[in-house]
């Protein structure tokens, strides 16, 4: 019988303890962040990843990717929208990372330096235009960040992205 009220204690005990209302705090902003920099490790002493590779949306590097080379043509770079899906476009600005660039804007790749996430979705498609200048004697990067808009920040985790360009 004691068992029997021990067992009974205990459930009770547990059934009331876990019946205490909580408060969780909800996640309201909206941020993007580049799909490559979830899904890629950093490059070393880097805090966002060197692509070398095309990337693919929603998978890591592969080496059975294509590399990236003077001769890609262009390169589409997925943006994540961490948000709920608004019932507007949310248009959004990217640029340059002068000091970890060594590649040239008009020589080695084009861009628009704005995207939208269409109404209704989470993602939006960046894309990056490399051009071919013919061989040279090393590859060049080219780093990119967002910056976001009023409503929409860049995730400060996420926000960088590089590619390095092969000219060979």
């Amino acid at each position: 019988m004691k068992k029997i009220i021990g067992l009974f204690l205990v459930l009770t005990c547990m059934y009331t303890s876990s019946c205490i209302e909580q408060e969780f705090p909800l996640f309201e902003d909206s941020l993007i962040e580049w799909d490559a920099t979830v899904m890629n490790s950093p490059a070393l002493g880097k805090d966002y990843p060197i692509l070398i590779r095309v990337p693919r949306p929603t998978f890591a590097l592969s080496t059975s990717d294509p590399l990236i080379t003077r001769r890609t043509g262009s390169v589409s770079l997925r943006v994540n929208f961490v948000s709920p899906q608004k019932e507007s476009e949310e248009s959004f600005t990217y640029r340059v990372i002068a000091e970890e660039t060594t590649a040239v804007e008009g020589v080695h790749y084009n861009f628009a330096g704005q995207a939208v996430i269409p109404a209704n979705s989470s993602f939006a498609d960046v894309q990056v235009q490399i051009l071919d200048p013919g061989a040279g004697a090393g590859p060049v990067d080219l780093v990119l960040e967002l910056i976001g808009n009023g409503t929409v920040k860049a995730s400060e985790r996420y926000k960088r992205v590089g590619i390095r360009i092969s000219q060979q």
